[in-house]
């Protein structure tokens, strides 16, 4: 029986010309280029699948993604401490796995994560975006009342559903408990305007959503009220601007201490399993109710 390691990588890349993070035919993607070049660097065929702590979307960066892999103790024990220098020379330079190391026992890098940041960029400028920024900062060509932002924004902190503000996606749960939604500006830059957005999860689109609400309170097309009184609507509303995805950066990953990290991932699994049945159990009563005389349509 061979012997099998859990290794936890440190990831960052520009998102600029890749299609998201998850493997798709024929197409670049983090996920596709990372697990080529570590099963060049491994010998290992197929390529070690890796498990990501949050998927991000074609377009959108990351300082600090965090993966795991499962490999034989053989392959990586002939390369031990030298994975990163080795990957560097394999991977483009759009992508660098900045660490690699044995994962803490229970450890699962979606499932153990307590919270996901993001921050977007935003230049208020109206002449426009310092140009070599112009890969990871929005230009708005509006002046932007940050005080109203954030005014806004605590309204929406906490668990809600937040179906109003995601891409719906079969059998899957819209309740998130946001953490953190906060704007300030940046000390060096009084044009750049930087929103921190924090949660246990997110789900499809979410962050942007969040944002391009939050845009237009800003320069004044919608009063303070409305983005929460589109979450409480819990559908999607056409008002609401999807934010374009170079603004956007993962910034960090939140785990809990190492002797925590498989009870967390059990709890996650649970609530997410339950969401999910949940979802489905509707689902099926939605449609049954459509059948019948006077079922909704």
């Amino acid at each position: 029986m061979t012997a099998l390691v859990r290794l936890r990588l440190d990831i960052g890349y520009d998102g600029t010309d890749f299609a998201g993070w998850a493997r798709q035919p024929n197409q670049r993607t983090v996920q596709g280029v990372i697990e080529d070049a570590l099963a060049r660097m491994l010998r290992l065929d197929p390529p070690p699948m890796l498990t990501v702590a949050g998927r991000t979307d074609a377009g959108v960066h990351a300082r600090a993604q965090v993966a795991h892999l499962v490999v034989p103790v053989a392959a990586y024990s002939a390369i031990n401490g030298t994975m990163p220098r080795r990957l560097a020379g394999l991977l483009p330079p759009d992508v660098r796995v900045w660490r690699v190391s044995v994962a803490p026992e229970g450890f699962d890098a979606r499932f153990s994560a307590l919270a996901r940041r993001y921050v977007y960029r935003v230049c208020d400028n109206p002449v426009g975006v310092e140009p070599l920024r112009r890969h990871d900062v929005l230009w708005h060509p509006r002046p932007l009342n940050l005080n109203r932002m954030n005014e806004a924004a605590r309204l929406l902190v906490g668990e809600n559903d937040f179906a109003a503000y995601c891409r719906k996606r079969e059998g899957a749960t819209t309740i998130r408990e946001l953490l953190r939604y906060e704007w300030a500006r940046d000390d060096r830059d009084p044009h750049l305007a930087l929103a921190t957005v924090e949660a246990d999860a997110f789900c499809h689109s979410m962050v942007r959503a969040l944002v391009g609400a939050m845009l237009m309170v800003g320069d004044g097309r919608r009063e303070v009220e409305w983005p929460a009184q589109v979450l409480a609507a819990r559908v999607r509303d056409s008002g609401v601007n999807v934010a374009p995805a170079h603004g956007l950066s993962l910034e960090e990953i939140r785990y809990p201490d190492d002797d925590s990290l498989a009870k967390r991932a059990q709890e996650t699994r649970r609530v997410r399993t339950l969401n999910a049945a949940a979802a489905a159990a509707e689902h099926a009563a939605n449609a049954a109710g459509a059948e019948q005389p006077g079922g909704a349509s």
